[in-house]
């Protein structure tokens, strides 16, 4: 059997993940293998915090509406349930826009809820 020589190959997939691997410090930018370990942990905390991002905007925006709702008079979740009882489907991200953009919208909304709620 023929000697195969993978030094084409080889370099491309070594050069591949130092690219990759450009900016990171000391030796993680430098060696293969050093270089290797740490871009596969990169990846994978790039997999891990796309989710992850959205967990913390939701959580942000739930404190935002609360933040907004406890000065009309209400809770987060009296607020909520007021919306659900007066059938408006406004979801969190815009709420928490309009308690930060729109104070005289959002106290009109939280107004109806408490109307539902107090029936």
């Amino acid at each position: 059997m023929p000697r195969v020589k993978g030094g084409i190959v080889s370099r491309r997939r070594r050069k591949k993940i130092l690219k990759l691997a450009k900016g990171y410090f000391g030796s993680k930018h430098r060696l293969f293998k050093v270089a290797n370990q740490q871009v596969m942990k990169s990846l994978m905390y790039a997999f891990r915090d796309r989710r992850q991002k959205k967990r913390d905007f939701r959580k942000l925006w739930i404190a935002r509406i609360n933040a907004a709702a406890r000065i009309n008079g209400l809770s987060y979740s009296r607020l909520m349930f007021g919306l659900k009882l007066a059938g408006i489907e406004v979801n969190r991200k815009m709420l928490a826009e309009l308690a930060i953009s729109d104070a005289e919208a959002f106290a009109a909304i939280a107004d109806q809820a408490k109307k539902q709620i107090e029936k």
